[in-house]
């Protein structure tokens, strides 16, 4: 019995601690946007002042509102008309000093917002960039969009405007109390079932709401992401007649999103119409009680009606920010999936002694010799890619690296990158293990042509220049005409100052590759890696590129990943891959009298 009594207990805690941990996140995400806010505290400081000033002014108005209405003689009529008009007056004073305080706090706001936007886009970028190659294998880049730009406008927004009402809610809250009871203690008693009751009623809410705006955001990310993965395969989607199931796939997606949308705004939006309902029965409760006071001389006409405006400042408040708490749900949750990308684990640092490539610690430049001696890596740990892999390349040789697809080609091209560290062996360049070198210096010895290409927005000679600031127009055209690919240029509207799409959208796929292996060149790596990088330019053109890169590249190590292999038949090594193991390694020739997988590969392209 004492067993099955702890276990329901422990059973009963469960729930306990996942709202504790909860409320510490939420806490730990409002304290993090304070922190933003405080990097900016004179202006904060500043907002604080016109915020008191702007609400403190708009207070005294009721109260001068008053002494107005009691200049008029009860029962008589007569008016005492210039202490009617002064007070009148100062009421209109003090309500346009509040105006112009209450424009200025607006302004000010806006500009703390536009700082602490654009300095969490900075942050989240910048983390970005630190961030491992495994994240972006592992993450949509439509949902990581929605984070950077959706989710922080939803901040920036909540910040802008939300924060203002909640800081002017609490003074003119606070100030409306003070002169209630400072008009009618007794009268005060009213709210102390009507508050208590509001408040319950928007906790009770926003308890239950907070995980759908939470919901909200993650599905507009997942549509997002989705979106952005259509729109950059819309050839694929057109060429295998996809249109209808992508549509319908949409459909659903953009259904979920507007579905989480409603649920979150339905069920916050209830908050407001609730709380009004309450602050309008206190209101009820006030003039009823009021005039009973009036009747038996405890109040006077002027004073009722200073009770009442003072209760409309009260209760009007407390209703416009249960009207906000759904957008500032919103804007926790948003920023919550913002500084959850903050925290991802970046790639991790270089050890302290670290050494440059060819920098301090080398007495001689990099020569490019790569080996790998008994390499096991898995992207998963639990499921090894790469088993017990070794090979050699000499300074200035070109390694040609084959198999099936699926084999562990690319893999390895991503350890010998250090995008991903292996479970166990070592990669050595130039006799030094590569995770006791910076991966800056590197990567910096490697130039990289991979078969998905990429070029930005931006003119030819900006993308062709890329991997260098140094560089001068003559070296771009050197590398551009090696590449074959001057006479294009040449022929575009503005030559190398041609702007290309995002993507390079307006040059076909060829060109685009031809482009990439120009970029390379211009690098002047020591080593090369080229990743399936001439699959979508004829054969002949290939054949040119690589008589052109090999005496452009002499005396450099290069790394070929191909499936032609009619292209890498004067490779000094081929290196035969084959379920993450090396089957087969040598020169063309050797590999072809051995008649082994190298044979049958070469033999099936020709048959």
């Amino acid at each position: 019995m004492a067993g099955r009594g702890r276990t329901r207990s422990d059973a009963s805690m469960i729930p306990n601690e996942k709202a504790i941990e909860t409320i510490k996140k939420r806490k730990g995400t409002i304290l993090r946007l304070g922190g933003y806010l405080f990097r900016y505290w004179p202006l904060l400081t500043a907002a604080l002042i016109m915020n008191l000033v702007s609400n403190a002014l708009a207070l005294v108005g009721p109260m001068l509102s008053g002494y107005a209405v009691d200049a008029i003689e009860p029962g008589i009529g007569r008016v005492d008309f210039p202490q009617m008009f002064r007070y009148a007056a100062l009421m209109a004073v003090f309500y346009v000093i509040s105006t112009v305080f209450s424009y200025l706090l607006t302004v000010l706001m806006i500009t703390i917002s536009r700082k602490v936007s654009y300095q969490m886009r900075k942050d989240v970028f910048d983390r970005m960039m630190s961030l491992p190659v495994g994240y972006y294998d592992m993450h949509q880049t439509g949902d990581i969009i929605s984070r950077i730009f959706y989710d922080i406008d939803t901040v920036n927004e909540s910040l802008s405007n939300d924060l203002v009402q909640i800081l002017g809610t609490v003074i003119t809250v606070a100030g409306s109390l003070y002169m209630m009871v400072v008009i009618s203690p007794s009268l005060v008693l009213v709210f102390v079932i009507t508050v208590p009751l509001s408040g319950f009623i928007t906790r009770f809410i926003t308890s239950r709401t907070r995980p759908l705006f939470r919901e909200r955001s993650g599905k507009l990310g997942v549509l997002n992401g989705f979106a952005e993965e259509m729109v950059s395969g819309q050839k694929t989607i057109r060429a295998y007649c996809q249109e209808a199931d992508t549509i319908r796939k949409f459909h659903e997606k953009n259904r979920d999103a507007v579905e989480a949308y409603y649920r979150a705004e339905y069920y916050g939006s209830t908050v407001g119409p609730m709380v009004n309902f309450v602050n309008n029965l206190s209101l009820s409760l006030v003039s009823v009680f009021g005039a009973v006071l009036f009747m038996i001389g405890k109040m006077s006409i002027g004073q009722i009606s200073s009770f009442v405006l003072y209760s409309r400042k009260f209760s009007g408040p407390i209703n416009e920010a249960a009207n906000i708490v759904s957008d500032l749900q919103s804007a926790i949750a948003a920023a919550e999936r913002v500084f959850k990308l903050m925290d991802e684990v970046p790639e991790p640092a270089d050890l302290p002694d670290a050494a440059e490539l060819g920098g301090a610690g080398h007495t001689r430049p990099v020569r490019g010799h790569v080996e790998i001696s008994h390499v096991d890596f898995g992207y998963n740990p639990d499921k090894i890619i790469l088993h017990d892999l070794s090979l050699s390349a000499a300074p200035g040789s070109l390694t040609a690296i084959v198999g099936p697809t699926g084999a562990g080609k690319t893999t390895l091209i991503n350890l010998l990158m250090r995008f991903y560290d292996a479970q166990s062996g070592m990669i050595l360049v130039d006799g030094t293990d590569i995770r006791r070198l910076t991966r800056k210096s590197l990567r910096q010895s490697y130039a990289m042509v991979l078969q998905d290409t990429w070029l930005f927005y931006g003119t030819v000679y900006e993308n062709l220049s890329y991997g260098r600031t140094d560089v001068s127009r003559e070296e771009v055209i050197r590398a551009a005409k090696a590449a074959r690919i001057h006479n294009f240029i040449m022929g575009l509207p503005d030559g190398y100052d041609t702007l290309l799409l995002e993507d390079g959208a307006n040059i076909s796929k060829g060109q685009k590759q031809l482009l990439t292996i120009a970029r390379a060149m211009v690098l002047d790596a020591r080593m090369l890696i080229l990743d399936e990088a001439t699959s979508n330019v004829d054969t002949r053109t290939e054949m040119q590129i690589q008589k052109a890169m090999r005496s452009l590249m002499e005396g450099k190590t290069c790394f070929v990943i191909a499936h032609r292999l009619s292209t890498i038949q004067g490779a000094d090594s081929i290196v035969v891959v084959d379920h993450g193991e090396v089957v087969e390694q040598g020169n063309h020739k050797q590999l072809m009298e051995q008649r082994g997988s190298y044979y049958q590969m070469y033999q099936a392209q020709f048959q």
